[in-house]
């Protein structure tokens, strides 16, 4: 008998839902929430109420597109946490409602975990090309950089993350005092393809074992442009690439830096990486080039894996399904957790 598994995340601006069955997705529909762009950052009330006027027509297209009638489902999952509050309960009681309506049982997932299970969704029946554990991943977006070692797929230890600031944090803030807009990341990939990455020098951060730290990075980004913004008021708009080009390379290296050593020290050679800033060309690239001189055996996401969405949801309720590891009405989300 076939498991169907509808999948929901909703917890940050975009409303996804996405259909899997037998591990394989049959679709995965995205909504984005473009009101944010004016405010230069995720206003949380605006994104719950976005995803209460979305949550409904996505799902009815997620179904639709996949060609499967709700009474179909096996299960809904659902991201519990962690995100925003506000945008969570909407995913949470929806679920709720749509999972009684059915007569199915509920899976809540987290979103981290979801992520780093997004190298295991298939989009076609042949398709075997997922890592073997155990194996790292780095995960990294606006409000994670971790590194983790993946032993199956309800066993993740992080034995790496950052103590302060995300990688992704530092694009967008950096991008944001160049002004750059909302979101910054993909302006400063964009704009660093046609910069020096050795136009100027950025203060690395030295912190032990495998910990990140990227508040002195923006630091020494700020402490850049303010001495020479004194020199030359047009100092930003003359040098935008190779600001974001240098900017770039340093956040890479030092993501790299630690992914290394840890590779090493457990003795992996099946690396992944996931989450928003694996979007980055910059990060793809240093892991093609690994690679090559490492003997690392990369995966790497499609785009549309990258960012938030219901598939890796659903994926990583699939892997939960089959165990029977369901949630009760009484759930509630979590704004903050651990892998």
């Amino acid at each position: 008998m076939d498991t169907i598994i509808l999948g929901i995340e909703s917890s940050c601006d975009d409303t996804s839902a996405a259909i899997i069955r037998n591990g394989v997705m049959l679709s995965n529909v995205i909504t984005n929430q473009d009101v944010h762009r004016e405010y230069g950052g995720v206003v949380p009330e605006l994104a719950s109420r976005a995803h209460e006027r979305n949550i409904i027509p996505v799902v009815h297209a997620a179904l639709t597109r996949a060609g499967i009638e709700k009474e179909q489902l096996s299960a809904v999952a659902f991201t519990r946490g962690p995100g925003l509050m506000g945008s969570l309960l909407v995913g949470t009681s929806f679920t709720k409602g749509f999972a009684a309506g059915l007569n199915v049982p509920m899976v809540d997932v987290n979103h981290l975990h979801a992520h780093v299970l997004a190298h295991f969704i298939k989009e076609h029946e042949e398709d075997d090309n997922q890592p073997k554990f155990p194996f790292l991943c780095l995960l990294v977006s606006g409000g994670n950089s971790q590194i983790i070692l993946v032993k199956a797929y309800n066993n993740m230890e992080v034995v790496g993350q950052t103590i302060d600031d995300a990688a992704g944090e530092a694009f967008d803030k950096c991008a944001k005092v160049m002004g750059l807009g909302y979101p910054g990341g993909p302006v400063v990939d964009k704009l660093a393809k046609e910069g020096n990455p050795n136009a100027f020098t950025l203060n690395k951060p030295h912190i032990p074992g495998f910990n990140y730290s990227f508040s002195g990075l923006k630091t020494s980004f700020l402490y850049l442009l303010r001495d020479e913004l004194k020199k030359d008021p047009d100092f930003i708009e003359k040098n935008k690439a190779d600001l974001c080009a240098t900017l770039q390379a340093t956040v890479v290296d030092i993501l790299m830096n630690k992914l290394r050593k840890a590779t090493k020290e457990y003795g992996v050679k099946e690396v992944a990486v996931a989450g928003g800033v694996s979007a980055n060309s910059g990060l793809r690239q240093a892991f093609e080039d690994h690679a090559v001189k490492y003997g690392w055996k990369i995966y790497i996401p499609k785009f549309a894996f990258t960012t938030d969405n219901a598939a890796m949801v659903a994926m990583a309720g699939y892997f939960k399904y089959q165990d029977k590891q369901f949630c009760g009405m009484d759930a509630t989300p979590y704004s903050r957790v651990e892998i």
